[in-house]
């Protein structure tokens, strides 16, 4: 099965997301959280400078991104850095941000919503037709 994608939304704002079926887990677009968090004019630039970063302080975090192909804005498919909600979590530690908490809260009620659609996928359809 295809990994199912969406976009997510926090504060107004959309974070595009993946569900890996085979891993049962989310992946989240790294950029699009930076974005959010730091509402910098270039999340991209913010990303690779946290980057080289962690990577000096010896985190392990950069290690396990992977590049999924996710919509980009422009309508094509794009690989993009994307991270699991522990991923992400270790990674919002590192951003100066208050948001920070409300991001970590959302991130909990994605998980929770995905528990609510392994128990009633009726839930699920109904939140991907209201996505799109």
């Amino acid at each position: 099965m295809a990994p199912i994608q969406l976009l997510k939304q926090f504060e107004g704002s959309r974070i595009r997301s993946i569900w890996n079926e085979d891993e049962e887990e989310w992946y989240f677009s790294v950029v699009d959280v930076v974005a959010v968090l730091t509402e910098s004019n270039n999340p991209r630039r913010y990303w690779s400078d946290l980057k080289r970063k962690l990577q000096a302080e010896g985190s392990q975090v950069y290690d396990k991104i992977v590049h999924l192909k996710m919509k980009a804005s422009d309508g094509k498919l794009r690989m993009t850095d994307a991270a699991t909600t522990s991923q992400i979590l270790r990674i919002v530690q590192s951003i100066p941000s208050p948001k920070a908490e409300p991001f970590k809260l959302w991130l909990a009620q994605v998980g929770a919503e995905r528990i609510e659609e392994t128990i009633d996928p009726e839930q699920g359809i109904s939140r991907a037709l209201e996505t799109y």
